[in-house]
């Protein structure tokens, strides 16, 4: 079961396929950082680094040997700035470019013809523009002959220790069955249906990283070794493409101020519990927070790095967090490596899809194809 992924990125989405049993055969982008983690982490996989804008769909069939329809599944998550809420609503454009990479993946999608199809795009792009965007995208996967379903998806619903919200395009030429997966997990285990034996209570932030390594700022290795066995469920799952080595955990060197503002704080606790004198004049309502250890994380963005953009302190430590708690906190495994410079590392997290929630998606398409193919 083959999968190309069009603005691949580092490979939060082709993970989470790969875990639920699929082959990457290709990853198109054009961040050259994060092309490099993703060629570390799929060996296997073609790379293609360019604008997707200017590739021909029937050239990326040739280079794979693959012909029109035989693909099972195409992938991808266009750049999300034209729709993001972090841009002004004075600075959004129906027709900004950035939103039209959004067509160039249904060029891909009418040029290869894949079996099943998965689009990903922040919360924003479903309402966005009188759903403009969610009515063109809908409308031509119809066209061109799928079965194709939308939906918000919260990752912390499917076991990420995280509150992303995402918007979810899916869709099937072989089959009219539901693409979407149930929830796993929910905040009030209490009020869910009682014959629904399935779900758990949310995954928090400390069940995803209270075994990795305390550090002190600047502290950390490129490869180090675990401190302590797992201490729950989810770190056990975390580490089981491993192989007993944790990479990526070196905590960043803040500076003077910043550590200040930190060590001022407590856990939980943000820029509006600073002192007086160490409190900016403005700044994000999350600025210099620290996570809580029994909820789950709010989003982790690309600004993981610089505990002024967001709540992205260690509950605990005198820090922000690494770039492998972050990853932990996004439901990539303690397997994947990621590559390049601190701040091209951040961005590679940040802007990725969690993986655990598309392996949940990935193996409801696997369902499907497996079930297709016995009755053909």
């Amino acid at each position: 079961m083959r999968v190309i992924d069009l603005f691949s990125g580092c490979g939060g989405i082709s993970l989470g396929f790969k875990r639920a049993g699929f082959d990457i055969i290709m990853g198109i982008d054009n961040n050259t950082p994060a092309l490099e983690t993703f060629k570390e982490n799929f060996p296997e996989a073609e790379i293609f680094n360019g604008d997707i804008s200017q590739l021909d769909p029937f050239d990326v069939m040739e280079r794979l040997n693959i012909r029109q329809g035989e693909l099972e599944c195409l992938v991808g998550g266009p750049p999300c700035q034209g729709f993001s809420k972090n841009v002004p609503a004075r600075n959004r454009f129906f027709d900004d470019e950035r939103n039209l990479l959004v067509t160039h993946f249904l060029r891909f999608v009418e040029a290869i013809r894949p079996k099943m199809v998965l689009m990903e795009n922040v919360a924003e792009l479903a309402k966005a523009y009188q759903n403009g965007y969610t009515e063109i995208i809908i409308g031509e996967l119809q066209r061109l002959g799928y079965h194709a379903e939308w939906n918000k998806l919260l990752a912390a619903d499917y076991g990420v220790p995280q509150m992303r919200r995402r918007a979810f395009f899916l869709a099937s030429r072989i089959s009219d069955d539901s693409l979407f997966p149930d929830p796993t997990h929910s905040s009030d285990v209490n009020n869910v249906d009682l014959f629904n034996y399935d779900v758990s209570p949310y995954v928090n932030v400390w069940e995803a990283i209270s075994d990795l390594p305390s550090l002190n700022h600047g502290e950390g290795e490129d490869v180090m070794e675990y401190p302590s066995e797992p201490l729950t469920y989810y770190q056990h799952l975390m580490r089981q493409e491993s192989y007993g080595y944790l990479y990526n955990h070196k905590a960043r060197k803040l500076s003077d101020i910043q550590f200040q503002r930190i060590s001022s704080i407590s856990e939980g606790q943000g820029i509006k519990d600073l002192p007086d004198e160490l409190r900016p004049k403005s700044g994000y309502s999350g600025a210099y927070g620290r996570l809580w250890r029994d909820k789950p994380a709010p989003t982790i963005t690309c600004w993981v790095f610089h505990p002024g953009s967001g709540r992205f302190s260690h509950p605990i430590d005198e820090r922000v967090i690494t770039i492998r708690e972050a990853a932990r906190i996004q439901s990539f495994d303690d397997g994947f490596k990621f590559v390049g410079s601190y701040n091209e590392q951040s961005r590679q997290v940040g802007n990725a899809v969690p993986p655990l929630l598309v392996k949940k998606i990935a193996l409801q398409f696997r369902g499907i194809l497996i079930t297709q193919t016995n009755h053909v």
